[in-house]
């Protein structure tokens, strides 16, 4: 039987942090990181792909506020902002993914949906937010919008500034992925939990959205696990996971295992709202029965032995 290869697109697949945001700059991120799938579907691998929002849902949310105050256009709550990143986001790649399969001579479908992604309403991550939305502030405009908006701010692990944190809840469950297998096991490229997945709750028997935005990395790994998948690979902008990350005993990481990855997250080696999430779905994957996981960035895909591989 075929392989299933479940591939978590990062943030830097979409908007690089020294971007505008342009929709020509994103059309062409896109478009390079699809390049660097060929590998893997050449192998004749069958492709799920999950994507983040942080950059982009963060903006909708703003472009909402600037709605609201400048036109009187009614803002929408944030769920309803990662279903429209998600839609937007899956728009992108599956047309360039498309555009790059066809330019190689390859027939494959590539079919986007649109994911509702259930979280525990009693998540202890909704009185913590943690999850980076939107873009870079200095502290001074941070300070001004907290006192304004009563949003949350966190100063980024690598120094670029202030960001907007949100509530981030475990996924508990993700809608259809049992169609999620079939149509990949039958040769479809899918693209779902966008954005992490629209967040969800039930109330009895009915669903409901709730303002969080899911770590897509925890969501990707956990369909991973729901359809089996054989390989998982979460695609940052770094080439290898680090211990010590810029200090002069930093230290790169090739194989390690889940217990050493825990050893390594208890110490505080890896910042939240970066590397400790993606530790986390990697550890997460081979604890609900995957092989391992390869957290690497996208241009190394081709490279055999390439990034930090968790067993």
């Amino acid at each position: 039987m075929t392989k299933i290869a479940v591939v978590a697109f990062g943030g830097n697949a979409l908007l690089r942090g020294d971007q505008k945001g342009l929709y020509e700059e994103q059309v062409d991120n896109v478009r390079k990181t699809c390049n660097n799938l060929l590998p893997l579907i050449k192998k004749g691998y069958n492709l799920v792909i999950g994507h983040g929002n942080g950059p982009q849902v963060g903006n909708v949310m703003l472009q909402h506020e600037a709605g609201e105050k400048n036109y009187n256009v009614l803002k929408q709550p944030m769920h309803f902002c990662v279903a429209e990143t998600q839609g937007s986001i899956a728009y992108l790649i599956e047309q360039q993914l498309r555009n790059v399969l066809a330019e190689n001579g390859i027939d494959r479908n590539v079919i986007c949906i649109v994911t509702q992604v259930v979280v525990d309403k009693n998540d202890k991550a909704f009185s913590n937010p943690a999850k980076p939305v939107g873009p870079f502030y200095t502290e001074e405009e941070a300070k001004k919008m907290e006192e304004e908006k009563n949003w949350v701010f966190n100063a980024d692990p690598r120094g670029r500034g202030m960001r907007r944190v949100v509530a981030s809840p475990v996924p508990v469950d993700v809608c259809n992925w049992e169609i999620v297998e079939r149509l990949a096991r039958e040769g479809n490229i899918v693209i779902t939990v966008g954005g992490g997945g629209i967040p969800v709750v039930k109330d009895g028997d009915q669903l409901v959205g709730v303002d969080a935005v899911i770590d897509k990395d925890l969501a990707s790994s956990f369909i991973a696990n729901k359809i089996k998948a054989d390989e998982f690979y979460i695609l940052t902008d770094v080439p290898k996971v680090f211990i010590n990350f810029n200090t002069p005993e930093q230290k790169q990481l090739d194989r390690i295992t889940v217990a050493e990855a825990n050893k390594y997250l208890g110490e505080g080696h890896f910042a939240e709202g970066s590397m400790a999430p993606k530790v986390r779905a990697a550890i997460r994957f081979v604890d609900g029965g995957g092989a391992e996981t390869t957290i690497t960035e996208a241009t190394e895909l081709s490279v055999d032995g390439s990034g930090t591989t968790i067993y």
